[in-house]
């Protein structure tokens, strides 16, 4: 570490002296109580201030030591706003003999990432279309009163039943998606409107906390399929996932399920999670339910509280007008519809990563980490209905700020980017995706059994 002169300003006044630093001394301070970030080439000290990050603090601590310039660009729509933040933060700089790059990263790749990155906002690529949104809100919506028309004008027998549960299946499914474009702020230009936004569709809409949702889902698209990193694949008292934990926990004789046969039991225990959400929405009381549960999911937030107890007030407003005098009738849809949707869930947003590499910290560039980690569908009018154009996944966490329908555009450039150096580029059909779930899960299941068995 070395120090640099001091500089006199406009006021004739010294200014503090810039501080360098290495990257062997900034990578010590990656623990919970000592975290420092680099972002383009400057130091910053985030210890106190990410207890107060809206993205939670857990996704700076997953980037605490090392180079967050790809991490910052991508989940920050005005970096510019957000340096006022970081401003304060600021300790010093990399030496002028350091890397811009930890751990021996492709320096050149990285740069050819940013140039890809620059001359996808040089397209503009990262402007959303309004129309494009308001139209997927209007279907959401068209689909939810054609639900509520129906119910009141041929009541509730059987066939009503079945098509309402398909409307609302395919309205809420649609509306997951939703919520994910303004989670994103990918929709409007400031973060306050995306934020606003989100919270009416993910908890007015969906019944669901923002702030959870939040927590979580950054924490993915920051460190995808990393263990104690990315909690969508800490699933260690249900599943063994990847080629490396298997074997870890077969050698340990760990057995909280056996593992050899979780590409079976998965069919089940979707069946029986899906069944948790219709539940929840359909008890008695479930404004107690909400009320208790979603500020404990939003880490104790009271805030929570108002907009978690509306939502089953929407679903008896909306969808149970015309029978409160039959009240099964009523939770067959619901229920029916929720057991669906969580179907529609599980499989679309789990075939662009489980058949993918899922291992511990490698400390790769942004490109590589991502692309590993995901995989594309085939494109089509349906998939990307289908899928909210989650079959777009690598683009998507390569710029997750990006507005959805422009993914195809910036398509070509990123797999041009990683021919050139040798990333692959994963892309299947749909069915096949579905699939490889399953065959990946039982891969993972043999592996743990061999290690269990003999090793």
């Amino acid at each position: 570490m070395g120090k640099g002169g001091e500089k006199s300003g406009e006021s004739g006044e010294p200014e503090a002296q810039i501080r360098f630093y290495t990257w062997e001394e900034i990578q010590k301070h990656n623990l919970r109580t000592d975290k420092w970030l680099v972002i383009e080439r400057k130091v910053y000290n985030v210890t106190k201030w990410a207890y107060r990050h809206p993205g939670g603090q857990r996704v700076i601590n997953h980037c605490a030591g090392e180079d967050a310039t790809d991490a910052f660009q991508a989940f920050h729509i005005n970096p510019t706003l957000v340096q006022k933040f970081l401003k304060p933060l600021l300790i010093g700089e990399l030496a002028p003999g350091e890397p811009s790059h930890d751990r021996d990263k492709n320096s050149q790749l990285v740069e050819d990432f940013r140039t890809l990155r620059k001359t996808a906002e040089d397209m503009k690529l990262f402007r959303a279309n309004p129309l494009f949104f308001s139209l997927y809100l209007a279907h959401i919506i068209a689909l939810e009163v054609l639900a509520w028309l129906m119910v009141s004008y041929f009541g509730t027998g059987w066939i009503t039943t079945l098509i309402l549960a398909c409307f609302l299946t395919t309205s809420q499914a649609q509306a997951g998606w939703l919520q994910h474009d303004f989670g994103h702020l990918s929709v409007f230009k400031k973060s306050s409107w995306n934020h606003i936004v989100h919270k009416f569709v993910i908890g007015h809409l969906k019944g669901a906390s923002a702030n959870w949702w939040n927590h979580r889902h950054f924490q993915h698209h920051a460190k995808p399929n990393i263990f104690k990193k990315d909690p969508d694949v800490n699933m260690l008292h249900i599943f063994v996932l990847g080629d490396t934990q298997p074997v870890e926990y077969g050698k340990k004789k760990l057995k909280y399920l056996p593992y050899n046969h979780q590409h079976e039991y998965f069919f089940l225990t979707r069946i029986l999670l899906s069944f948790l959400i219709p539940c929840s929405h359909t008890l008695a009381n479930p404004n107690t339910i909400y009320a208790f549960f979603f500020p404990l999911w939003s880490r104790l937030d009271p805030s929570r509280v108002p907009q978690a107890t509306l939502f089953p007030a929407y679903w008896k407003v909306i969808h149970e007008p015309s029978c409160t005098c039959f009240p099964l009738s009523c939770f067959s849809p619901v229920c029916f519809g929720r057991f669906l949707e969580s179907h529609w869930f599980v499989w679309v947003t789990q075939m662009n990563h489980i058949p993918m590499e899922i291992d511990c910290e490698k400390h790769r560039d942004w490109l590589s980490s991502q692309v590993a980690a995901t995989c594309n569908i085939e494109q089509s009018f349906f998939n990307d209905w289908f899928t909210g154009h989650l079959n777009f996944q690598i683009e998507h966490h390569l710029f997750p700020t990006m507005p959805r329908h422009n993914f195809w555009k910036v398509k070509p450039l990123v797999k041009s980017l990683c021919a050139k150096y040798g990333v692959q580029y994963e892309e299947k059909p749909l069915g096949k995706a579905f699939v490889d779930i399953v065959g990946s899960l039982k891969k993972s299941g043999d592996l743990w059994l061999d290690a269990y068995l003999h090793k």
